[in-house]
């Protein structure tokens, strides 16, 4: 299989993962939810959750084993993206190579 379309089908395969573990249904932090969802389930590019199942492919056919891994790996990580850009976590005059 060529690159690109292994890296399509593994991006297709952890954006579905992804969707799994957003919340739904009604609830008092219906808002929060909402927020969370529309940042994580946005068009990026997934490269840390990809390498993590293609190198476990590597070593295991079971790949589906570590699908919460990885999907753990991109909720950090858009959390990190998140809170570098609140005002009260990092206030840097200078922010994503612009002046304040």
């Amino acid at each position: 299989m060529e690159f690109k379309e292994e890296l399509g089908k593994n991006l297709k395969i952890i954006n579905n993962e992804l969707e799994k573990y957003v919340r739904k249904e009604e609830c008092p932090e219906k808002m929060l939810n909402s927020s969370m969802e529309y940042s994580l389930i946005s068009s990026a590019k997934r490269l840390r959750p990809i390498l993590m199942v293609s190198a476990y492919k590597l070593f295991k056919d079971d790949y589906e084993r570590v699908f919460p891994f990885a999907v753990a790996m991109e909720m950090i990580h858009n959390f990190s993206l998140i809170h570098d850009d609140l005002p009260a976590i990092d206030n840097d005059n200078l922010r994503h190579r612009k002046t304040n």
